[in-house]
């Protein structure tokens, strides 16, 4: 193949590829904070309480989901649950407020990769057309993304708490190119993660680029990909492109 941009739609998966980030959601401040949060909210919890029946209702909510191998969930109505057993029934926006204040005491890092604007930039001045499909939750991966001002790349973005369905399902994959008409031929998968960026790509016959990223599990089989970055450097998808 020549230069990537032989291709007219590129999706690009987020955490890890795009993003580097590192979040403990088991941090024992956390869960204190988030507990009073909650009673300020007159939903008095522990925190140890919280935690646990947190655990259960995602358990639950997995379990449940059993139209899929690779089921995901709407944290926001975890949160709302966690309410309601309390005799609590807030606001939308309460719960958006506690799904994010969630988030914010659970992250460490959350930064671009070196690379990463030059590459959506020159995409973007070549007219094509570049997706987001990412395993994550809307109501603060969004955010994040306008944080760090990426989100104004992107022509569509599909979250998997959306569809309650995480890569590499074919479900997930095919709601993305249904929704903007794509031609799997035309279009590339970027991503981090072989099994649920490459080989969920590949089974939907859309290219694929591998980055091996600090975030990446461990690889157990050989690569089979059109292209390949084992270093984690992403400046290198960039002369990739250029060719």
């Amino acid at each position: 193949m020549g230069g990537l941009y032989m291709f007219k739609n590129y999706i690009f998966d987020l955490y890890g590829t795009l993003v580097d980030i590192n979040t403990n959601e088991d941090s024992l401040i956390l869960w204190e904070k988030l507990s009073l949060f909650y009673s300020y909210q007159e939903a008095n919890y522990s925190s140890n309480e919280l935690k646990d029946k947190y655990m259960q209702l995602v358990n639950t909510k997995l379990k449940l989901n059993t139209n899929t191998n690779y089921p995901d969930f709407n944290i926001e109505e975890i949160f709302k649950e966690l309410f309601n057993k309390k005799g609590i029934f807030p606001s939308a926006d309460t719960i958006k407020d506690t799904a994010q204040i969630f988030r914010v005491l659970s992250v460490n890092k959350l930064s671009l990769y070196n690379g990463v604007i030059e590459l959506l930039e020159s995409l973007k001045s070549k007219n094509r057309n570049v997706y987001l499909l990412s395993n994550a939750q809307k109501v603060f991966t969004l955010y994040e993304m306008k944080l760090l001002d990426i989100d104004k790349y992107f022509d569509g973005i599909l979250f998997s708490s959306d569809f309650c369905v995480c890569k590499p399902d074919k479900f997930f994959y095919n709601s993305l190119i249904e929704k903007y008409n794509l031609d799997p031929m035309e279009s590339i998968m970027i991503g981090n993660d072989y099994t649920c960026d490459i080989q969920g790509a590949k089974e939907v016959n859309l290219n694929t680029l591998y980055i091996h990223s600090n975030l990446s599990p461990n690889l157990v089989h050989e690569i089979d990909s059109n292209y390949i970055i084992l270093d984690g450097d992403f400046n290198k998808v960039k002369p990739l492109i250029l060719k």
